[in-house]
């Protein structure tokens, strides 16, 4: 039977209130990615509440998860909107969506293990590398008050490098020194503190802000067909989507459940595919499922799935507050710039801990060739002509590491285990990659 039989699903002030923590707790990474990205964070807002409901629907209703903004797209997203314009990058999304759902489907095909043989750590791990690293450019030149290709000075250089760095610090010292719901929300309390300070040193704009509707329909945009921005953005989703298989054990190690088995990793990531195709079909970033709120569900004990409902309904709501997505645009460039230092080299560090914590020998020659081909070229700029398209940077990365463990012998399968030593190592591992 469905845990949306239970109690706390009825209209119930307990599950309404639990539902808004579990927001709140998502709220900053959910807008982040927008924020960096340029897509609008209404919208965002929108897509994630609802692909988190067909996530539900999906899975029966058995898995306490929250869908939002992934950060593993950032730097596509960023690219092809440079490139192709939203609509074109949208359409390579909304094929990163079809992907999952094509793996979900191998899944029901040949068991949950098979992702593992053709995506083990050795690829993987050195792909998310890459997405931390392709990134950090962009990170600096915010944070140095710039534009993120660094092309254009937007604030004073000493004036943006206090503010970044006060972010940064904040983030950093209450993801460390944190307690209870602190500790879920180092990102959201650097942001508020940066922005105090920007506002102290009158560097907020707040023209925007004024001129905003307080209701508004979020600002939805079309994806148009681009085979270039497909072919470039598929490859990504290859690391995300393996993480997807870590994520369902992680919840499920704290809710002492196998969702694995039940509602199975095929419907799981079936649901995670289609809400990431629903939200780039709307004009938002693909989803994935948030640790933070994971760490949430541990930490309240909250395990009843129908939570994520009110925590969704709440989201959808919050899209059509037309001032909330204005003030939002108002924080200053070197506030995100200070947290995105921090975020993407996180990102890196969850590669590397992929790759040490699956007990490899790194310094094996079919290994070594793997991972430092993966880095390089992803990271250095190589480009291979595909017709008249090319693939390059983390797409390129992902296709590569996948040939390479493919056709390089002496191949080992990976086993579907994710090692957790604990439940705060499981909630915490990936809170900043998602």
């Amino acid at each position: 039977m469905s845990d949306f039989s239970t109690p706390e699903y009825k209209f119930s002030p307990k599950g309404i209130v639990l539902g808004a923590q579990m927001l709140f707790v998502a709220f900053g990474a959910l807008v982040l990615v927008p924020l960096l990205t340029g897509l609008n964070p209404n919208v965002a807002l929108f897509t994630a509440g609802v692909g988190t409901l067909l996530f539900q629907l999906i899975t029966r209703g058995k898995v306490p998860v929250f869908l939002a903004s992934s950060f593993a797209f950032i730097a596509p997203i960023i690219y092809g909107t440079q490139t192709w314009g939203l609509p074109g990058t949208l359409c390579g999304l909304a094929a990163a969506g079809v992907l999952y759902i094509l793996l979900s489907l191998v899944v029901r095909w040949g068991g949950a293990k098979i992702l593992t043989r053709v995506l083990p750590p050795v690829v993987t791990g050195p792909v998310i590398m890459v997405i931390g690293l392709i990134l950090a450019p962009v990170a600096v030149n915010l944070a140095l008050g710039k534009t993120g290709d660094g092309a254009k000075a937007l604030y004073p250089q000493d004036i943006a490098l206090i503010v970044s760095l006060a972010s940064l610090a904040i983030t950093i010292l209450v993801s460390l020194l944190g307690r209870g719901w602190l500790k879920l929300i180092p990102i959201l309390i650097g942001i508020g503190c940066g922005y105090v300070i920007s506002l102290a040193f009158g560097i907020v704009d707040f023209g925007g802000l004024a001129k905003a509707p307080w209701l508004a329909w979020p600002k939805f945009v079309l994806p148009q067909w681009n085979l270039e921005a497909i072919i470039y953005i598929v490859p990504i989703a290859i690391a995300p989507a393996i993480e997807h298989v870590g994520d369902v054990l992680a919840i499920g190690g704290i809710t002492g459940k196998d969702y694995v088995k039940d509602p199975g990793i095929k419907n799981t990531m079936l649901g995670d595919g289609l809400a990431t195709s629903l939200a780039s079909f709307l004009g938002g970033p693909p989803n994935t499922t948030y640790s933070e709120v994971t760490g949430a569900v541990a930490l309240t004990k909250a395990f009843n799935p129908a939570i994520m409902t009110w925590a969704a309904i709440a989201a959808v709501a919050l899209a059509f507050v037309g001032k909330l997505g204005a003030f939002l645009l108002t924080i200053p460039a070197p506030v995100m710039g200070g947290i995105m230092v921090l975020l993407f080299g996180a990102i890196m560090v969850v590669g590397i801990n992929i790759l040490v914590r699956a007990g490899q020998d790194l310094m094996h020659p079919r290994n070594l060739a793997i991972v430092a081909l993966i880095v390089i070229f992803g990271t250095g700029g190589m480009a291979l002509p595909i017709g008249q398209f090319k693939l390059a940077g983390i797409g390129l990365a992902g296709v590569l590491g996948v040939f390479l463990n493919l056709v390089l012998p002496g191949r080992k399968d990976a086993e579907l285990v994710v090692p957790v030593e604990s439940e705060e190592e499981a909630i915490s591992e990936r809170v900043l990659m998602d």
